[in-house]
């Protein structure tokens, strides 16, 4: 099958596409809460009809929350599985939004076209540029170039509580020869990117108590110790002068990146200078002898998320408060254990708490990080076709959040991830005004067109 036609087809019918695209992002799928419960039922209706509207076997499958979108079409070649989810972040604060979130039009920013609303970006934008990639190979060819599933979920803006359980319980249905995930981004302007490391995620929220009571400052302060004291130093104590993390055993299990992947990340040319001077911010915080990409994709961090105690009211109210609170959060990248590294936390606080101290945590498993191995075959027959797409070539990147889904893949259905996305930095994603420029739109789409081609030589 060729894919001159296909990707001649896709750019006739952008203005249908586009079309389709807003009537989805009319839809308030907004997972988190639950007044919009029957939304969610509403996308993935519509998902489902319009799968089938292309000749997909698609079902709607209801789980204890909101529900999964699964189709299946048969071919030959390797059996590629499509993931993405239909539900958007809540739009608070709506006076902050130009327009109503939810009600989707195509504008022009800074000399641009974007796509303007709720989910444009994340992700329904990006889940709709493989379903019009796929409806333009069937529109040409009659047929798709092999086996897919098409895999989307309503939770995932909402922590995905359903998803592991319906994995695990339909793992034979979803198991296929890769998983392609579509709720990533470009490196700057024109350079697509295939993420192959993910960071994991630990948080621990804990509260420290000293005195059962507030104490008057008069009258206790300089013997008594004071609980936000014992808390600030600890956190003080978290990083050397290098930006190294203290915990013992912490960079256990953190890998150096291979020679060909730096010298790509070295080739990308970062400007960290640009990149901090956008949020008002000047020099890397973090290890002082790595690249200042490297700080945010393949190293590990820890970070004071909040930090409260005593009184914060107006004017002055001159205790030494009962207690001191603080939320921490790591980043793990390799095979770092998010287990061993709570222990280690905890008996880094535990030894320096005064006698007589104690200490709640309130906190929920971590998640270790994801590692896609390039050594599978179909990553370089996708870079290629990427960089066959759009004027830079194609690079392997990580990325400095987790998505837990890929590790999810791996471990339930022993199937390596693909995260290809067309997102830019500034698509303001889970704040007022998310777009999607329509440059990425058009060209994500070929994209996957030119993929599913490469995928099948």
């Amino acid at each position: 099958m060729t894919l001159e036609p296909v990707l001649s087809r896709i750019d006739e019918n952008l203005p249908q596409a586009l079309d389709r695209l807003l009537e989805l992002l009319r839809i308030p799928s907004i997972s988190t809460d639950p007044e919009y419960s029957g939304d969610c039922q509403t996308a993935a209706d519509w998902l489902v009809a319009d799968l089938q509207s292309i000749g997909i076997d698609t079902e709607k499958r209801q789980t204890p929350g909101h529900p999964m979108v699964v189709g299946h079409v048969d071919g030959d070649g390797p059996h590629v599985l499509f993931y993405g989810h239909y539900d958007v972040q809540p739009v608070d604060p709506l006076d902050l939004w130009d327009r109503d979130p939810f009600d989707p039009a195509i504008e022009k920013t800074d000399g641009k076209k974007v796509i303007r609303g709720r989910g444009a970006s994340d992700d329904k934008g990006q889940l709709m540029t493989f379903v019009e990639a796929c409806r333009a190979w069937k529109s040409v060819h009659g047929t798709l170039p092999c086996k897919i599933t098409f895999f989307f979920e309503g939770e995932e803006e909402s922590g995905s509580p359903s998803l592991v359980p319906f994995m695990q319980e339909n793992a034979a249905e979803l198991s296929s020869d890769i998983a392609l995930i579509c709720d990533t981004g470009l490196f700057g302007e024109t350079t697509p990117a295939i993420v192959t490391m993910l960071r994991g995620l630990l948080g621990e929220d804990f509260t420290i108590t000293g005195p059962d009571r507030d104490l008057h400052s008069g009258m206790y302060g300089g013997i008594a110790m004071n609980p936000i004291r014992v808390l600030t130093g600890i956190l003080a104590g978290l990083h050397d002068d290098t930006g190294r993390i203290t915990l013992p055993g912490f960079y256990d299990g953190v890998p150096e990146l291979p020679d060909e992947v730096l010298a790509q990340w070295q080739g990308l040319n970062f400007d960290h200078a640009a990149f901090l001077g956008e949020v008002g911010l000047k020099h890397p915080a973090g290890e002082q002898d790595r690249m200042p990409i490297e700080m945010i994709w393949s190293r590990p961090t820890c970070d004071v998320n909040g930090i409260w105690g005593g009184y914060t009211g107006a004017g002055f109210k001159t205790v030494l408060p009962s207690q001191a609170s603080a939320k921490v959060s790591f980043r793990l990248v390799g095979q770092q254990d998010p287990d061993k590294i709570r222990d280690a936390f905890r008996d880094y606080v535990k030894d320096r708490l005064p006698e007589g101290f104690t200490i709640e945590y309130r906190t929920d498993k971590g998640a270790p990080a994801s590692q896609m191995s390039i050594d599978n075959p179909m990553f370089e027959k996708a870079r290629g076709a990427l960089s066959d797409e759009w004027p830079n070539a194609a690079a392997y990147v990580g990325c400095g959040g987790s998505i837990p889904i890929a590790g999810y893949f791996k471990d339930i259905l022993d199937t390596d991830a693909m995260l290809i996305g067309f997102g830019k930095d500034d698509d303001q994603i889970h704040s007022p005004n998310e777009k999607y420029d329509l440059s990425s739109f058009h060209h994500g789409i070929r994209s996957w067109a030119r993929v599913l081609e490469a995928l099948t030589r």
